[in-house]
């Protein structure tokens, strides 16, 4: 079997600062690559016009050079599979659904959202809702009336009832049932604009990479990808999903933890010091101690990092 070469990425949100558990994520992809003699791409997943904003792109630009993680193409690098912002790949993005829509893959979602959720079921712990399928089979008459009504429709794929297993790099193997863990899901919203699932797998295709490092909280998201991947003929990547950052009660670091966010951090820490803490949590420095990045690279290893999430006491 040929080795491909390793080529990863960091896709971040520009919807606020990045905060502690986006910095741990984007090293370990770092120095997942670069261990490996790899290369990295920087894309900026802006497809939400409401939460996202050119200033948090160039302020996540440059909180990643501080720290001392480069990229090889990307954003404000550029590069010959660009561009690296999603907002400017939606054409790329309704192609692939032409496609989908053209084999009959694809139907209208009249539900509002508090008709999705009352018809749906809470699915695992995190609060996910299973589609029941309500618009799977409407008739064109039905839709008609939906319409009229001044309904905007959001576009779902049909998904299949068969198990689908994968094996995460860090995680180990997994297996999902499409059609009973989510259900047939959102690849356009009713503004027209494109969801994650089609333009993640879409853009990580088109960009040639081949490995995806991530937070866990995006496993399930996985198989709704591969799928997609398979519906439209691409190579898949490989997929390492990283433990989260919690707080000591257990909640997940998020952008409204202000006290650790890169505005907050960059005043108390150096770039070394900051980096040592991360490495520290990922299993890969005894203490935390001040470190460079590159330093760490050549002695990188998955089996060091953990597998089940880390509480982070005050930093």
């Amino acid at each position: 079997m040929i080795q491909r070469q390793i080529k990863g990425r960091f896709a971040p949100s520009p919807s606020g600062r990045m905060h502690l558990g986006n910095l741990f994520s984007a090293l370990l992809a770092w120095l997942s690559a670069r261990s490996a003699g790899g290369e990295l791409v920087l894309r900026v997943e802006d497809l939400d016009p409401d939460r996202c904003r050119a200033e948090y792109a160039a302020q996540l630009a440059d909180d990643l050079r501080w720290l001392g993680l480069d990229w090889d193409e990307g954003y404000e690098r550029g590069g010959e599979r660009g561009p690296y912002l999603q907002s400017l790949r939606t054409g790329s993005y309704a192609e692939a659904f032409r496609r989908l829509e053209a084999r009959g893959l694809v139907y209208p979602c009249y539900c509002t959202r508090a008709e999705r959720l009352a018809a749906s079921a809470p699915h695992r712990s995190d609060g996910q809702s299973l589609y029941p399928g309500k618009c799977r089979d409407l008739t064109e008459t039905e839709r008609r009336r939906l319409e009229a009504e001044g309904r905007r429709p959001a576009w779902r794929v049909r998904v299949p009832d068969e198990d689908w297993a994968f094996t995460d790099g860090h995680m180990g193997r997994c297996t999902r049932n499409l059609l009973r863990d989510c259900g047939d899901f959102i690849i356009r919203r009713s503004d027209g604009v494109y969801a994650y699932q089609l333009a993640v797998a879409a853009d990580d295709a088109a960009m040639g990479v081949t490995q995806v490092v991530r937070g866990r909280d995006l496993l399930d998201s996985t198989p709704r990808q591969l799928y997609l991947y398979r519906l439209l003929g691409l190579t898949p990547p490989e997929f390492f999903h990283v433990p989260l950052l919690t707080a000591p009660d257990g909640r997940r670091l998020s952008k409204r933890e202000r006290d650790l966010d890169m505005g907050a951090l960059r005043r108390r820490f150096t770039p070394a010091e900051l980096t040592g803490l991360l490495a520290h949590l990922a299993g890969l420095l005894d203490r935390p101690e001040p470190v460079a990045a590159r330093e760490l690279a050549p002695h990188f290893s998955w089996d060091k990092v953990p597998r089940t999430d880390i509480a982070v006491e005050a930093v």
